[in-house]
């Protein structure tokens, strides 16, 4: 079964949308949306198709990626709708050409699998910052009226205080670790946008996203909540390669689309906001632990290998402060415990 068959996804998309009234807002506005297969923006295209089911005024989707045949085979039925067009797009290009106008940009394009960034750092940080420039320069020419940029708590670095990042503050980053090429090229990313406001009016809103789960991964996402909850569905024992102490804000899919949208239709023009649910900010062995309370499963340890150390987010607490997307009116709604049952649970029907 696909996806949109799964009783536990809908219900969730219908709870989301019940806490995003400003939707009307966008109604006959044009959305263009890259990385859309993606984890995050896939939640993101679904909760706007499940509006579009249920409204009479449509938001049209402008739906981008490298793969036709992958995004027609993730959005299934309803590819082909009046409010639904592909266009390609590559990150990594800096010849995308754009000929279709739209109103609004929502950038989730970026390689940000741990396994990938190690392989391919030159690729993972020139795709962050050209990637960027393409759609500024087309948000200029086309006078979008806002692009959201979907970067990523990696820009804070270590810090030796436990608590949760600000939006303001920043720790270090190791310049000749190529590691830490996505997240230098999402700091990059960042500025660009702040520039290009400041320089030629565009306008810009940032999302820091904490770790986001659900079961919109990819079965080849290599990080360890997406993993982990493959794992877990298909019967299997986690398998934990640290101690599980490194803290992090972790969100269920639909929370992080909500407040995408929350932000990028409220938020302030060249600000960021931290993407984090209070109640979600544990440990990775805590996060292992509300997995394998979903099923029949262990957790297990153990010892990491050198490559699969050199992929380990350097940060041991990217925990997140969103006090600043609160104030916008957003709430997670999905606890750790409940948003990665219905992660193993929707997984379990379509895998």
């Amino acid at each position: 079964m696909n996806i949109y068959e799964s009783n536990i996804w809908i219900s969730d998309i219908d709870e989301v949308l019940s806490e995003l009234p400003e939707l009307t807002e966008l109604e006959s506005k044009t959305i263009m949306i890259t990385g859309a297969t993606g984890l995050i923006c896939s939640s993101v295209v679904d909760i706007l198709i499940r509006y579009n089911e249920t409204h009479i005024n449509a938001i049209n989707l402008l739906v981008a990626g490298r793969s036709r045949e992958k995004t027609e085979a993730r959005f299934a039925q309803y590819f082909n709708k009046d409010y639904f067009r592909f266009i390609t797009y590559d990150a990594s290009k800096a010849d995308n050409e754009f000929c279709i106008p739209c109103n609004y940009i929502i950038h989730g394009a970026s390689n940000a699998f741990p396994g990938n960034i190690v392989k391919e750092p030159v690729e993972t940080m020139l795709s962050n910052f050209t990637g960027m420039k393409c759609l500024l320069d087309y948000a200029k020419a086309y006078g979008v009226k806002r692009l959201l940029f979907i970067s990523s708590s990696e820009v804070y670095g270590k810090k030796k205080e436990s608590r949760p990042y600000r939006e303001d503050e920043y720790g270090y980053i190791d310049l000749l670790n190529s590691r830490n090429s996505y997240s230098i090229g999402k700091r990059a990313a960042e500025t660009l946008c702040v520039s290009y406001a400041d320089e030629y009016g565009v306008e810009s809103v940032l999302v820091r996203p904490g770790h986001i789960y659900g079961p919109t991964a990819s079965p080849s996402d290599n990080r360890v909540s997406s993993a982990w909850a493959y794992a877990v569905a298909r019967g299997e024992n986690i398998v934990m390669k640290s101690d599980g102490s490194q803290l992090r804000s972790y969100c269920y899919c639909l929370d992080c689309a909500s407040a995408l949208l929350k932000v990028l239709i409220r938020g302030e023009n060249v600000h960021a906001y931290n993407i984090s649910n209070p109640e979600s900010i544990i440990s990775i062995k805590e996060m292992a632990e509300f997995l394998v309370k979903s099923a029949s499963v262990k957790l297990i340890w153990e010892e990491a290998d050198e490559e699969e150390r050199k992929g380990f987010n350097p940060m041991s607490n990217s925990s997140l402060d969103s006090s600043s997307l609160q104030a916008l009116g957003w709430k997670g709604l999905f606890g750790p415990g409940r948003g990665l049952a219905h992660t193993v649970s929707v997984l379990k029907e379509i895998i």
